[in-house]
């Protein structure tokens, strides 16, 4: 979500000051109308994965979608590509429609994808039907039949999960929202809203922006559409705690402070020799 840039404040991108102590890139780089996929994620950030490692940096990802992640040290599913137009009929075809319709719908045609997918992820639904309708196949077909090369395949990686008290994170998610709000996040939230996007699309549902905007539309009072967002939060770090332990076993879970040690240890001893392919740190 940090990579639209209409949501600077609501997404907590990192600030100028953050910024200015090492290169960042892709934040705030994609307008909200647009839906950035993984595989546009693979497509830009395989391409500043290169760059920086040609330049002799070391690139640093970071983020929460594990997806993501998975999509560059796995590889993404062969998926033909789907037509524009097929694309554009597909959303102006479920404009207006509540995500739990478009999952009865997917899942009348398509029970074996739909079964996989929440009834409440209209962005994954619509992807289905896209490409059901796009190529006269499952996803689940595309998906099952082979993966593309991933981008970080030869590579030496260091895998991290930050990992926080429960307790002690679900009132950081707390505070980190209620300073958002009063860094601006509202006024961020109106200026989104005025754009009248499609609800449907990723930044649009961007935890706290659903809340936001049916305050702003008299639907819930101020109070209400914070705890919204703040729950919502809540249960998408648990999601995100779960699919990194069943998805990326790999991945070291550790504290904060635990990790700047271990990384700390592993950068030092990955600049005495060559990363797989030439490229050093």
């Amino acid at each position: 979500m940090q990579v639209y840039r209409d949501l600077a404040i609501i997404t907590a991108r990192p600030s100028a000051a953050e910024t200015g102590l090492a290169p960042h890139r892709l934040y705030g780089t994609v307008d909200a109308a647009e839906t950035f996929s993984v595989g546009r994620w693979v497509e830009v950030a395989g391409t500043e994965i290169t760059t920086a490692l040609a330049a002799g940096a070391l690139p640093i990802l970071v983020g929460g979608t594990g997806l993501y992640f998975k999509a560059l040290t796995a590889g993404l599913s062969a998926i033909p590509q789907v037509s524009p137009d097929v694309r554009e009929r597909v959303r102006q075809e479920a404009a207006g429609r509540a995500p739990a319709e478009l999952h009865a719908s997917l899942a009348a045609r398509d029970p074996a994808t739909a079964a996989r997918l929440r009834p409440s992820d209209p962005q994954r639904i619509l992807r289905a039907i896209e490409v059901l309708e796009g190529t006269g196949r499952p996803l689940l077909h595309w998906q099952e039949a082979g993966r593309e090369a991933a981008v970080l395949a030869g590579y030496d990686l260091a895998t991290v999960f930050l990992t926080v008290e429960r307790e002690a994170l679900r009132t950081r998610i707390d505070r980190r929202f209620e300073t958002m709000m009063a860094a601006g996040a509202l006024a961020e939230v109106e200026a989104l809203a005025k754009r009248r996007l499609d609800p449907a699309l990723p930044a649009m549902r961007a935890h706290g922006v659903p809340g936001l905007v049916a305050h702003l539309a008299g639907e819930l009072t101020l109070a209400e559409a914070v705890a919204r967002g703040q729950r919502d939060t809540r249960a998408y770090a648990k999601r995100q705690a779960t699919w990194f332990r069943n998805q990326m076993p790999e991945a070291l879970w550790l504290t904060p402070e635990a990790a700047v040690q271990a990384l700390t240890s592993w950068l030092d001893a990955a600049r005495a020799g060559p990363f797989p392919g030439g490229s050093t740190a």
